[in-house]
């Protein structure tokens, strides 16, 4: 799974409570692994942190109230501070291989000269655990179409893997915007970011 740390549209302050959530997330999880980061505009501070995660982490997900002074504005009022914490899927991608691939033939018109209708130099691929298939036909030789096609078909599913991704990302940017300022699953408070609830 995919965590996803952020400070959503906050100040420096936000951005310094994912630092410090960060921070206590790295010693309370095993096998977690940044993906992703957006430093904010001071040391420690980040927009967003993305990480890969192993274990459960469903009990996370939702909004972090911190309570502190402001340690860039010591003058600012406000002492409320909220960061949000979102799972994702991972996004699989698709593996080319040609031991997924399976092969046929077929007789093609067209270019051949003397093969015409008679050897079958058509090819069709089909990627077994997708289902996609590409047919291939204009060249004289199956050798040549089958190259061609499946050159073809991992053009196809490599497009569909980055297209897959953007998505994801575009999904993970959008949640900045959702960031819910009430009802904090857990609350820290002071600089020390000391967890009271």
């Amino acid at each position: 799974m995919l965590l996803q740390i952020s400070s959503g549209k906050g100040p420096a302050e936000c951005e310094l409570a994912v630092g410090k959530f960060l921070k206590i997330l790295m010693k309370e999880m095993k096998n977690v692994k940044i993906i992703e980061e957006i430093r904010g505009q001071y040391l420690d501070c980040y927009k967003s942190v993305v990480l890969v995660v192993a274990e459960d982490a469903s009990h996370l997900e939702g909004t972090i109230k911190w309570i502190a002074r402001s340690p860039f504005r010591p003058k600012h009022k406000r002492k409320n501070w909220f960061i949000d914490v979102n799972l994702f899927k991972e996004q699989e991608k698709v593996d080319f291989s040609e031991k997924y691939v399976r092969f046929e033939t077929f007789r093609c018109g067209g270019h051949g000269g003397q093969n015409v209708n008679k050897v079958e130099t058509g090819v069709r691929v089909i990627h077994i655990p997708t289902g996609l298939t590409v047919t291939c036909t204009e060249a004289r030789t199956q050798y040549v179409n089958k190259k061609l096609a499946l050159n073809r078909l991992s053009e196809i599913i490599s497009k569909q893997n980055s297209d897959a991704e953007s998505l994801a990302k575009q999904a993970m940017w959008i949640q900045h915007e959702l960031l819910e300022r009430g009802n904090p699953i857990r609350i820290y408070e002071g600089l020390e970011f000391k967890w009271v609830k």
